[in-house]
């Protein structure tokens, strides 16, 4: 059965994947492990060089750790989770897989809210790490047995919060929403202005507008409201 198994793997379509981890000796392994039908289009070792790499190649799968060094990664989240909210609004139609040795509950569920597509444990077999980018390209998502408790419980949980919180968005504009989230995570108006590729003082208007429209009185209410509601 195990050989059936694995010679479908084999006939299914190439799936492009990029893979991001800080230890060269763990990326090598993956690679030899991985099935012929999983084609490594790039590699990188930090949040900088991933977001680089992915952006670039724009692969169907990113296979990726959850604690990556990084520079101004926010406080309260992850290097993985950091990678995907740069990267993914340049690649549209790539996917993320969290590939990691950690199966701390708020790992896992800060990186699928930050639109992983999965979670697999480093514990994982090359085959079963290969069916799970083949079902992540395809469109499923895909985690550990033991780890999709965590997801179930925080998402289940969330709903209410989630529609109130999509009540009070409505009031902000689209890019007031991405000035919001990304002063909520502790950015700089300057790194606000590089991010988005606006001046400082149109960054300075639509925090004023935001914390107007939110009835907010400083950034560190927003942070806490944006956190409350689950927004970063």
């Amino acid at each position: 059965m195990a050989e059936a198994s694995d010679r479908a793997l084999e006939a299914r379509p190439t799936v492009r994947v990029v893979v991001v981890d800080d230890h060269s000796i763990f990326r090598s392994g993956l690679k030899a492990d991985l099935a012929d039908s999983i084609e490594v289009v790039g590699e990188a070792h930090d949040v900088e060089s991933a977001v680089r790499v992915v952006t670039d190649v724009a692969p169907d799968v990113v296979l990726l750790d959850v604690h990556l060094p990084g520079l101004a990664v926010p406080a309260g989240t992850t290097g993985g989770a950091e990678v995907i909210r740069r990267a993914a609004p340049s690649v549209p139609g790539t996917r993320f897989l969290a590939l990691s040795v950690s199966d701390k509950a708020e790992d896992v569920v800060g990186v699928i809210r930050a639109g992983a597509r999965g979670y697999i444990t480093k514990g994982s077999s090359g085959a079963d790490v290969s069916r799970a980018v083949h079902a992540v390209a395809g469109g499923d998502a895909v985690f550990s047995p033991k780890l999709a408790g965590f997801v179930l419980d925080a998402f289940g949980a969330a709903v209410g919060e989630t529609a109130a919180a999509s009540d009070e968005l409505d009031r902000l504009s689209a890019r007031e929403q991405e000035v919001m989230r990304l002063i909520a995570r502790g950015y700089a108006y300057k790194e606000v202005a590089a991010e988005l590729f606006i001046s400082t003082k149109t960054v300075e208007t639509h925090v004023s507008a935001v914390l107007r429209k939110l009835q907010l009185s400083s950034r560190h209410e927003l942070t806490a409201w944006a956190n409350a509601r689950r927004l970063l």
